[in-house]
């Protein structure tokens, strides 16, 4: 098979950016999205033209570093799956396909398809750890946890920080990240301690970054390559209310009047 591939080419930060098309060589319906861009990268180099950059890393839908809009949906046409999981067979000979990275402010394009997703890391950065001691795997054994609750925070737990749901989301909103990182450390015990500074830190942190407010209309979770519920973002929402309203009554000043 053959394809027409329209990708976003842009030099550095600074520069304009445009698309640009080029023609595949035959390629075989197997081969990974990623390993056909490899194809392609070759022709480049071979007639003397610059490589499209983008990201890749373990090729096996667990690292999140090969994000890319393919068609103008974040990882591509299939549901649950990663941009390296994307197969040619999910497309046509003769297929005209555009390839182009996140767009979103928090995310600025370094070059081509990559973008700039440290923000995410400074979320991490302010709550998403415990400073308990966890112990070794039979010490963490003698804490009894339900099996539906362990279930629920290794849900989340499965996120890895694509930043597709920022990609998806009109307002480049990044709560479906937060919602799962929170809920996967609140769950559980070993998290209960720093709680409500975790969800009103990574809040904070979310909101300096520049990421926009959720509207409720799921695109997030739609797109995410490991199907992360949007209820974890109702999740959040009871918690930072909830935080926030005992940092409120813990500030405020004692009215009551010795005798």
């Amino acid at each position: 098979m053959k394809v027409k591939l329209k990708v976003w080419r842009q030099k550095n930060r600074a520069g304009k950016g445009e698309f640009k098309i080029y023609d595949t060589s035959e390629l075989n319906e197997n081969m990974s999205f990623l390993e056909m861009l490899d194809v392609v990268n070759e022709q480049l180099t071979n007639s003397g033209e610059e490589p499209i950059a983008f990201d890749h890393d373990c090729r096996e839908g667990i690292c999140g570093t090969c994000s890319a809009v393919i068609n103008g949906k974040p990882h591509g046409p299939n549901q649950g799956v990663a941009t390296c999981q994307t197969y040619m067979r999910s497309f046509k000979d003769g297929d005209l396909i555009t390839v182009e990275p996140f767009r979103a402010e928090p995310f600025p394009v370094i070059k081509d398809l990559v973008v700039d997703r440290n923000p995410f890391d400074t979320i991490m950065q302010a709550g998403g750890f415990v400073s308990v001691r966890t112990g070794s795997a039979p010490d963490a054994n003698t804490i009894p946890i339900s099996k539906p609750l362990s279930d629920l925070a290794m849900d989340a737990a499965a996120c890895i920080g694509c930043g597709a749901c920022v990609a998806a989301c009109k307002n480049a909103s990044a709560m479906l990240f937060v919602a799962a990182k929170t809920s996967q450390l609140n769950l559980l015990p070993q998290g209960e301690a720093e709680k409500d500074a975790r969800v009103l830190n990574m809040v904070a942190s979310m909101d300096e970054a520049g990421f926009g407010n959720c509207t409720n209309q799921y695109e997030c979770s739609a797109v995410c390559p490991k199907l992360i519920s949007h209820d974890f973002i109702s999740k959040l929402n009871r918690d930072f209310v909830a935080a926030s309203l005992r940092k409120s009554f813990k500030n405020k000043p004692s009215t009551m009047v010795a005798d």
